[in-house]
């Protein structure tokens, strides 16, 4: 018996039924990662997301700075020239320590300052109106750090925002919206779908067109991304900061904020307001559950009264604590929350307004969208204007630009 060998049971791994459910389970693991892959290589390089809303960025940061620049018109000498006690010897130092540089230090005569002042106001005027926005946003960009690192501690909070912003906005396309680049485009078009096409591109030359499109397009959507994430982080570090005071917990932050003789442009308004402690209670708790869960609500319809919620903390900082240049840069940055489809359904009410008005000839349905810009095309001017001419005069609807980080 002790030479028997005992019959050897078939192991369930190697049956056929086995065999056949664990290729199809290996199957669905493998593909799945690249199903992901492609997913997210299509949402960045397929189309510019959220074009209108990058165009409210570039308009509302452009209007900021134009009117931070006029409204310290008559300071300018005092903060950035020659003139101001931060002089260009200690800004040298500062730039030493922390890599900063400014335009305005490369020359201490008030002739130059004053020429760099000018220029800043109008690169702003150009910038918000969207001429030549890509020489443009660099422009505004070298201009707004340098104003910055001129004088950094003369300046409030809402310099940082405006500056980060910038630096963002020269990756985006954010021209091809409102703008007088999509006014001139949206003419030559018109103007190729009435003339012969052009000869056909050489292979290279479409391939190359081709590689263009996908980089500018990869380019200005992880930008956007970039925009979202760094609103995302300002008020979630906020809120996680504001935890973590007693005054803020004990709903007491409001009422030394409103007392701060610093923070008080109308002292009447700030103690009629304090004369409600409740109230203040409520909206120190509030203010603290916004900023926290603002990261978190983004990717539902939660969001749209969150963001009225900052909308209206926003405009009371700006009326209570006089800081409308802090107020308006985080207002602008909220709006890039929201979709494109809500920028359309505002700029349709503005037409219908102003056609009931008499100030428009045009309906409603003739308006800019019309003839809007193609979000994006590989076939250069000739295959937009065919595509106009094949839709009777009317593009494809802009407002399947979706909001980023919308995925409904």
């Amino acid at each position: 018996m002790g030479t028997e060998q005992l019959p050897t049971c078939p192991s369930p791994a190697v049956t056929p039924d086995r065999t056949a459910g664990q290729e199809a389970t290996d199957r669905v693991v493998v593909r799945w990662p690249s199903e992901r892959a492609v997913a997210f290589w299509t949402l960045v390089t397929g189309r510019p997301v959220s074009l209108y809303a990058t165009a409210v960025l570039r308009i509302g940061y452009g209007l900021l700075y134009l009117a931070f620049l006029l409204r310290e018109f008559p300071h300018r000498n005092e903060i950035w020239g020659p003139g101001s006690p931060w002089t260009p010897e200690l800004a040298q130092q500062l730039f030493d320590q922390s890599g900063w540089t400014s335009i305005l230090t490369l020359s201490g005569s008030r002739t130059s300052f004053e020429l760099c002042y000018a220029a800043a106001v109008v690169t702003s005027v150009l910038f918000t109106l969207g001429w030549r926005t890509r020489i443009m946003s660099v422009l505004f960009a070298v201009m707004v750090v340098s104003f910055h690192a001129r004088s950094i501690f003369m300046t409030d909070g809402g310099d940082n925002l405006i500056l980060l912003m910038a630096l963002y906005l020269v990756l985006t396309a954010c021209g091809r919206r409102w703008s007088l680049d999509a006014r001139r485009t949206r003419r030559a078009i018109a103007r190729a779908g009435t003339t012969p096409p052009p000869p056909g591109k050489g292979f290279w030359l479409r391939q190359l067109n081709d590689a263009r499109v996908t980089l500018t397009t990869a380019v200005h959507n992880c930008a956007l991304f970039v925009i979202a994430a760094q609103v995302c982080l300002l008020y979630g570090a906020a809120g996680l900061y504001k935890v973590q005071g007693a005054s803020w917990g004990g709903g007491t932050a409001l009422h030394y904020v409103l007392n701060l003789d610093l923070f008080q442009p109308w002292p009447a308004l700030s103690h009629l307001v304090d004369q409600y402690p409740t109230v203040i209670a409520v909206a120190s708790y509030v203010t603290v559950l916004l900023q926290v869960a603002f990261p978190f609500v983004l990717f539902g319809r939660l969001k749209y009264p969150v963001l009225a919620l900052l909308l209206g903390m926003h405009i009371g900082i700006a009326v209570l604590m006089g800081l409308p240049l802090f107020s308006g840069a985080m207002i602008v940055a909220d709006a890039a929350f929201l979709p494109d489809r809500f920028y359309l359904f505002l700029a349709r009410s503005a037409r219908r307004m102003a056609a009931r008005a008499g100030l428009q000839r045009h309906s409603a349905s003739e308006g800019p969208d019309s003839l809007s810009v193609p979000p994006q095309l590989r076939g250069g001017l000739s295959t937009a204007g065919q595509q106009i001419t094949s839709a009777g005069g009317r593009s494809a609807p802009a407002d399947k630009d979706k909001l980023v980080p919308d995925p409904r």
